[in-house]
């Protein structure tokens, strides 16, 4: 990777972080190559006031600066192609109840991020709330 290659890189991913409203220490930019020779970004947040972390989005290009791109691109325009849902939930064995809230098309993608790279037994649901549109 080149010096420029890198610089960009980390201009994408603060241009991403400058769009979401969310500082550097509350994302992770977490890329996998695919069986298809492609790349695939999941951008996750982390929360520090519950110290868990959640998918934001997912991407795929064909190597990381083209998924910053895309990921750039949804960033962009993601609040006038989905929809915010509250989400409140509690992590099994703790008596806190915790209010989430997300982006996405439906209610199932919001509780797929909700659920990222987390056993689904972790934690417990009790409401999932469509906001008004503002």
């Amino acid at each position: 990777m080149t010096r420029d290659r890198n610089l960009e890189i980390a201009r994408l991913q603060k241009e991403i972080g400058d769009h979401i409203g969310i500082g550097a220490d509350s994302l992770v930019f977490n890329f996998e190559d695919t069986p298809e020779k492609r790349v695939k970004l999941h951008l996750i947040t982390i929360n520090p006031r519950h110290n868990q972390s959640f998918l934001f989005h997912a991407t795929e290009g064909t190597d990381r600066l083209d998924a910053l791109r895309e990921m750039l691109e949804y960033v962009r325009t993601y609040k006038e192609r989905t929809s915010s849902y509250t989400v409140q939930w509690s992590a099994r064995g703790e008596n806190v109840l915790n209010t989430s809230y997300f982006r996405a098309k439906n209610v199932l993608e919001a509780l797929d991020k909700l659920f990222y790279d987390r056993d689904p037994n972790s934690i417990t649901v009790f409401s999932v709330i469509l906001n008004p549109i503002t």
